[in-house]
């Protein structure tokens, strides 16, 4: 059985990395990777980390590009590299827009697609935007459908959609197991992290922050900012913001935080320094999909930078709290964490609606049985 993975983006390499793993490891697989070449640094840390080296480089990105010319490029670099694979099957994953032009390639060619984390739905197609829009067209093209939960399974089914679906779970938290086992068991390792992270002042509790989504430029990261300077200006607490590189996120986060006492601005870091600073965190603020799933797994209340999300059953459980953009319910969720004992427990109970870490594991069986069958 021959297998074409197709990654686009760092959280799609951390997510398709434990089943690339055991994919390579196991007897009768022929696993081979592709990347799109998006985010080229942040994707070869994620790579590196996980010892995985890409056959092939659509290198598909060009300066200033827009989505559309970006899907034809990948559409049209997938089914060159599908007419000289010929794999059995393409796994894609999530809702890039890699994963999305990938998936119809092979659609095209009548090659089986595998979905993983198939079914996650906001219900409006411009939050996240076009994420929404890219998940539901993979699924109504793929084969097999691997939903994380029984309400993604119910989206799916809801659909009428004609791919076989299975509840597997979300990689993300093999992943992030993987990596936080390595940084508990390693200390040597968390101390030279450690060493690379800012600082906090003693007495002071740490906030990460991630905010990057499209859908949130502009206005929405301006209010975001405008948040966190009233939250370090009450002294309690020191913020740290892994910046993005989009110009449009980073020219506006240097803008207004950037001299900004008590607000660290850092570089991206690789997944190791990610894990470590949710680890460490004491609540996070990200609009992110994948922060969702990690922080809550690490015991770590979650404040929603956005307005609805794909991933509800975090909010159910009551880890993940929906603030949207709007200063004020921002500095007002984080004062209740920082202020109520109990508010602030009741959203560290570790939740696992994602799985325990055995995705890639419940992957690889049912790609097996489906092509035994």
């Amino acid at each position: 059985m021959k297998t074409l993975s197709v990654i686009g983006t760092r959280p799609e390499a951390i997510k398709m990395a434990p089943v690339v793993r055991l994919l390579a490891a196991t007897p009768g697989v022929e696993s081979v990777v592709a990347v799109s070449g998006q985010h080229r640094s942040m994707l070869e840390q994620v790579l590196n980390l996980f010892h995985i080296q890409p056959e092939y480089d659509l290198s598909v990105m060009a300066q200033g590009q827009s989505l559309n010319s970006l899907s034809a490029r990948i559409l049209q670099g997938m089914d060159e590299l599908l007419e000289k694979v010929q794999p059995d099957q393409v796994l894609v994953h999530g809702d890039t827009t890699t994963a999305m032009a990938a998936a119809m390639a092979a659609f095209h060619r009548h090659i089986p697609v595998v979905h993983v984390e198939a079914g996650l739905r906001t219900g409006s197609l411009t939050e996240p935007w076009p994420e929404e829009m890219n998940r539901r067209v993979i699924d109504v093209m793929a084969d097999l459908l691997l939903a994380p939960t029984e309400k993604a399974k119910a989206n799916l089914l809801a659909e009428n959609l004609q791919g076989r679906i299975h509840v597997v779970g979300n990689t993300v938290i093999d992943a992030l197991q993987w990596v936080a086992q390595r940084l508990e068991k390693d200390a040597a390792l968390q101390e030279r992290v450690d060493a690379g992270l800012p600082r906090i002042a003693e007495g002071k509790r740490m906030v990460l922050l991630t905010s990057h989504r499209r859908e949130n430029h502009g206005d929405g990261l301006a209010h975001i900012c405008d948040a966190v300077t009233e939250l370090v200006a009450g002294g309690e607490v020191e913020v740290v913001y892994p910046v993005h590189l989009n110009p449009l996120v980073k020219d506006v986060v240097q803008q207004r935080l950037g001299h900004v006492a008590g607000v660290h601005l850092i570089a991206p870091q690789d997944y190791v320094g990610f894990v470590r600073l949710m680890q460490r965190a004491f609540f996070v603020l990200t609009d992110s999909g994948g922060v969702q799933e990690e922080a809550p797994a690490l015991g770590k209340p979650v404040l929603l930078l956005r307005d609805v999300t794909e991933r509800p059953s975090v909010v159910e459980a009551g880890v993940v709290k929906l603030v949207g953009t709007d200063r004020q319910r921002i500095v007002s969720a984080a004062n209740a964490l920082l202020h109520d004992s109990a508010a602030y427990q009741r959203m560290t109970q570790a939740a696992h609606p994602y799985g325990h870490g055995d995705a890639s594991e419940q992957i690889v069986k049912i790609l097996l049985a489906a092509k035994a069958v």
